[in-house]
């Protein structure tokens, strides 16, 4: 009988004293090397034999890399090993980035949350990875670090296609940062999956949302659709409309049925894609309200 759960093929682990050394090891070893920091994502692929990396490279001894640091006027830098569970817990996220918080809280259970990582999960660039939509919406820039020095580059940008991101040979992120977010802004994160615990999600949506008097509306809301095409989608036409026109009820409903319009999912083993549209609806319209409801005095 064929072993349907085979061990993990073999490898060596590269831990390398600088941050220099780490990323001339990646670059000279490009085809057979993988970074490495929690390896929830990983040692799943490896032992599919989706991956077949020689070397796995440490990265979380790396300095400065488990630094969560937080300024006033600033914002927020997310070190490439701070666990889910520190950010969870991080004061600063509960207080300035919610949202975040609340996605991350989605990713497997406590025990995987002790090894996960934002940056791992940005980085494995899954369509339903759910610290993505939230970290594009609250403008995340990933720090990038390779053989030709460091480079910025906002997450709204780095995602290409299904496990594909804008990383070339020899590069890794070193934190990603994120700006102050506006005043009183507000938002929500709705998933749903095959079950409550440790699923990955069929559809999500995250909404953020502050006043602006710029505006007609006198708000500006943020919206993204994961799970439901290869890259998270962000709704231009929905913030358009939420924009131009007093919010009410019906603009909501017909929000969530652009939004509806915008997915592009595919039937898979988790939902099909009939669902999956009706699911965008439901989950940008509840989305909203929910948001909506926050922004309230």
């Amino acid at each position: 009988m064929i072993n349907p759960l085979p061990r993990l093929p073999d490898f060596e682990f590269v831990k390398l004293k600088t941050l220099e050394s780490t990323l001339q090891f990646l670059t000279e070893n490009s085809e057979a090397a993988r970074p490495y920091l929690g390896g929830t994502d990983l040692f799943v692929a490896m032992r599919d034999r989706r991956a077949h990396p020689k070397f796995l490279v440490s990265l979380s001894h790396l300095e400065g890399f488990k630094t969560l640091s937080f300024e006033s006027k600033m914002g927020l830098n997310v070190g490439a090993a701070v666990n889910l569970n520190q950010l969870i817990a991080s004061k600063e996220i509960q207080t300035h980035y919610p949202v975040l918080g609340l996605a991350a809280r989605h990713v497997g259970g406590y025990q995987l949350r002790n090894r996960a990582t934002l940056v791992g999960n940005l980085c494995n660039a899954s369509p339903c990875g759910d610290t993505i939509g939230p970290s594009i919406l609250y403008q995340g820039k990933a720090i990038i670090v390779g053989p030709t020095g460091m480079r910025t580059v906002a997450l709204n940008d780095f995602f290409i296609g299904p496990g594909k991101t804008a990383l070339s040979i020899g590069e890794i992120v070193t934190s990603i940062y994120f700006p102050l977010p506006p005043a009183q802004q507000k938002g929500t994160y709705l998933c749903i999956g095959r079950n409550k615990l440790a699923d990955l999600a069929a559809v999500a949506v995250t909404v953020l949302a502050h006043p602006d008097d710029a505006l007609p509306s006198g708000f500006r809301f943020r919206i993204a659709l994961s799970a439901v095409a290869p890259t998270v989608i962000i709704v231009e036409e929905v913030q358009a409309l939420l924009a131009d026109q007093p919010i009410s009820e019906s603009s909501f409903e017909d929000a969530a049925e652009i939004a509806r319009q915008s997915c592009k999912p595919i039937n898979d083993i988790r939902a099909s894609e009939s669902y999956r549209r009706d699911m965008v609806y439901t989950l940008t319209l509840r989305a909203l309200q929910q948001t909506w409801k926050a922004c309230q005095p």
